[in-house]
Protein backbone atom coordinates (compact mmCIF):
# COMPACT_ATOMS: atom_id res chain seq x y z
CA UNK A 1 0.00 0.00 0.00
CA UNK A 2 2.67 2.27 0.80
CA UNK A 3 4.25 2.30 -2.84
CA UNK A 4 0.83 2.72 -4.34
CA UNK A 5 0.40 5.92 -2.46
CA UNK A 6 3.86 7.52 -2.98
CA UNK A 7 2.98 7.22 -6.75
CA UNK A 8 -0.45 8.72 -6.16
CA UNK A 9 1.06 11.73 -4.36
CA UNK A 10 3.46 12.35 -6.49
CA UNK A 11 1.16 12.72 -9.46
CA UNK A 12 -0.86 14.76 -7.30
CA UNK A 13 1.95 17.11 -6.56
CA UNK A 14 3.15 17.44 -10.16
CA UNK A 15 -0.52 18.34 -10.74
CA UNK A 16 -0.19 20.92 -8.30
CA UNK A 17 2.79 22.35 -9.42
CA UNK A 18 1.53 22.65 -13.22
CA UNK A 19 -1.25 24.68 -12.08
CA UNK A 20 0.97 26.89 -9.98
CA UNK A 21 3.01 26.99 -13.43
CA UNK A 22 0.11 27.67 -15.40
CA UNK A 23 -1.47 30.16 -13.21
CA UNK A 24 2.06 32.32 -12.86
CA UNK A 25 1.85 32.02 -16.81
CA UNK A 26 -1.15 33.66 -16.81
CA UNK A 27 -0.20 36.51 -14.47
CA UNK A 28 3.14 37.38 -16.69
CA UNK A 29 0.54 37.70 -19.83
CA UNK A 30 -1.71 39.96 -17.85
CA UNK A 31 1.04 41.92 -16.83
CA UNK A 32 2.35 42.44 -20.56
CA UNK A 33 -0.86 43.02 -21.86
CA UNK A 34 -1.45 45.94 -18.71
CA UNK A 35 2.63 47.30 -19.78
CA UNK A 36 1.65 47.09 -23.39
CA UNK A 37 -1.83 49.17 -22.93
CA UNK A 38 -0.33 51.54 -20.83
CA UNK A 39 2.60 52.21 -23.23
CA UNK A 40 -0.08 52.30 -25.71
CA UNK A 41 -1.63 55.05 -23.88
CA UNK A 42 1.53 57.50 -23.07
CA UNK A 43 2.08 57.18 -27.06
CA UNK A 44 -1.31 58.06 -27.72
CA UNK A 45 -1.31 60.66 -25.32
CA UNK A 46 2.09 62.12 -25.92
CA UNK A 47 0.81 62.11 -29.80
CA UNK A 48 -2.08 64.15 -28.68
CA UNK A 49 -0.68 66.97 -26.88
CA UNK A 50 2.10 67.12 -29.75
CA UNK A 51 -0.77 67.55 -31.88
CA UNK A 52 -2.68 70.07 -30.21
CA UNK A 53 0.47 71.75 -29.42
CA UNK A 54 1.46 71.75 -33.71
CA UNK A 55 -1.91 72.23 -35.08
CA UNK A 56 -4.31 74.21 -32.08
CA UNK A 57 -1.55 76.90 -31.61
CA UNK A 58 -1.33 80.20 -33.36
CA UNK A 59 1.31 80.43 -35.92
CA UNK A 60 3.62 83.21 -35.81
CA UNK A 61 1.87 84.90 -39.21
CA UNK A 62 -1.59 84.20 -38.19
CA UNK A 63 -2.66 88.30 -38.10
CA UNK A 64 -0.49 89.43 -41.10
CA UNK A 65 -2.14 86.64 -43.29
CA UNK A 66 -5.42 87.03 -41.88
CA UNK A 67 -4.63 91.11 -42.98
CA UNK A 68 -3.51 90.32 -46.31
CA UNK A 69 -6.69 87.97 -47.19
CA UNK A 70 -8.71 91.36 -45.54
CA UNK A 71 -7.14 93.66 -47.78
CA UNK A 72 -7.75 91.63 -50.77
CA UNK A 73 -4.76 90.22 -51.74
CA UNK A 74 -4.42 86.48 -53.55
CA UNK A 75 -1.42 84.60 -54.46
CA UNK A 76 -1.63 82.48 -57.15
CA UNK A 77 0.53 79.53 -57.99
CA UNK A 78 1.41 75.72 -58.28
CA UNK A 79 1.94 74.50 -55.12
CA UNK A 80 2.12 70.64 -55.58
CA UNK A 81 5.15 71.09 -58.03
CA UNK A 82 6.24 74.37 -58.15
CA UNK A 83 8.92 75.14 -55.68
CA UNK A 84 9.21 78.76 -55.81
CA UNK A 85 4.99 78.56 -54.57
CA UNK A 86 6.23 75.91 -52.49
CA UNK A 87 8.75 78.25 -50.65
CA UNK A 88 7.00 81.26 -50.93
CA UNK A 89 3.71 79.34 -48.73
CA UNK A 90 6.54 77.48 -46.47
CA UNK A 91 7.81 81.47 -45.87
CA UNK A 92 3.64 81.70 -44.09
CA UNK A 93 3.98 77.79 -42.63
CA UNK A 94 1.05 76.97 -40.93
CA UNK A 95 -0.31 80.67 -41.13
CA UNK A 96 -0.61 79.87 -44.73
CA UNK A 97 -4.22 78.69 -44.47
CA UNK A 98 -5.26 82.21 -43.74
CA UNK A 99 -3.58 83.21 -47.03
CA UNK A 100 -6.24 83.76 -50.02
CA UNK A 101 -4.88 81.18 -52.51
CA UNK A 102 -5.75 80.13 -55.52
CA UNK A 103 -4.22 77.68 -58.43
CA UNK A 104 -3.37 79.66 -61.30
CA UNK A 105 -5.35 77.56 -63.14
CA UNK A 106 -8.07 80.68 -62.39
CA UNK A 107 -6.13 83.36 -63.54
CA UNK A 108 -5.43 83.46 -67.22
CA UNK A 109 -1.83 85.17 -68.19
CA UNK A 110 0.13 83.82 -65.32
CA UNK A 111 3.66 82.84 -66.41
CA UNK A 112 5.26 83.39 -63.26
CA UNK A 113 4.63 81.43 -60.11
CA UNK A 114 3.41 82.40 -57.47
CA UNK A 115 1.78 85.32 -58.33
CA UNK A 116 0.04 88.06 -56.20
CA UNK A 117 -2.57 90.18 -57.05
CA UNK A 118 -2.82 93.05 -54.92
CA UNK A 119 -4.87 96.31 -55.75
CA UNK A 120 -5.30 94.83 -59.60
CA UNK A 121 -1.29 94.74 -59.82
CA UNK A 122 0.05 91.75 -60.38
CA UNK A 123 3.19 90.64 -58.48
CA UNK A 124 5.60 88.19 -59.32
CA UNK A 125 7.95 85.36 -58.04
CA UNK A 126 8.37 85.20 -54.04
CA UNK A 127 7.66 88.33 -52.10
CA UNK A 128 9.41 89.24 -48.90
CA UNK A 129 7.03 89.88 -46.18
CA UNK A 130 8.26 93.28 -46.31
CA UNK A 131 7.21 94.17 -49.76
CA UNK A 132 3.89 92.33 -49.37
CA UNK A 133 3.84 94.74 -46.22
CA UNK A 134 4.51 97.75 -48.03
CA UNK A 135 1.94 96.98 -50.58
CA UNK A 136 -1.17 96.45 -48.41
CA UNK A 137 -0.50 97.97 -45.13
CA UNK A 138 -0.59 95.60 -42.86
CA UNK A 139 1.79 95.25 -40.49
CA UNK A 140 4.59 92.97 -39.58
CA UNK A 141 4.27 91.67 -36.21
Amino acid sequence: MRFQHQPQQYHQQREEMFTKHEHQQALKRKRTKLILFLILGFLLLVSSVWAYVHYATPGPYDTFAKCLTEKGAVMYGAINWCKYTQAQAGMFGKSFKYINYHDESELDGIKTRPTWVINGQWYEKVQSFERLSALTGCPLG
